[in-house]
């Protein structure tokens, strides 16, 4: 009987802190009046493939948000779904090599968890950069804080609402 209460008592607190993130993106939309452009699903959108899958559209444009650790503090990079993180690239734009935030990590130093985690409504000190690769799209698919979300922006939109410090070019696999 303990075993099944711990087990939900963390399932709770794990759909609780998803709830809340999805609640702080949608207050972040609401001041644009752009909350109702959210769309949840009843699947997860958690990877690339299922978002893909859940919108109907190419993996290439899902907006995935990875999140790294540059000099002790958080970043995230906005990049295209089918692209990979350069090493080389990434070391020459941030000195540094690439270190990507654990599944704790990101929850706690982004506000996002892992399979949510987007540029939106994230935890104050957080850089958000975003990458050429999505700049082949006239519309992407970024999360909204859950597992189960996406907003589709176009790409004037996505540098409005994710406020980047800049456009990096820290990717590979696309033309």
């Amino acid at each position: 009987m303990t075993i099944v209460t711990e087990w939900t008592l963390h399932l709770f607190n794990v759909w609780g802190e998803t709830e809340m993130a999805i609640e702080r993106v949608k207050s972040y939309f609401r001041q644009y009046e752009m909350e109702e452009k959210i769309r949840e699903f009843d699947v997860s959108s958690a990877t690339v493939e299922l978002a893909a899958q859940a919108l109907s559209c190419e993996p290439a444009r899902i907006a995935k948000t990875l999140s790294f650790m540059v000099d002790g503090h958080a970043m995230l990079i906005v990049a295209a779904g089918d692209v990979k993180i350069d090493n080389h690239k990434y070391k020459g734009q941030f000195g540094t090599k690439a270190k990507m935030l654990s599944p704790e990590e990101a929850k706690t130093l982004v506000g996002h968890a892992v399979g949510g985690v987007c540029p939106f409504a994230v935890n104050e000190g957080v850089k958000v950069y975003l990458d050429e690769s999505l700049k082949r799209f006239d519309t992407v698919f970024p999360a909204c804080g859950s597992s189960n979300s996406a907003i589709e922006l176009t790409i004037p939109e996505l540098e409005k609402y994710a406020r980047p410090v800049q456009w990096v070019d820290v990717c590979k696999g696309y033309t």
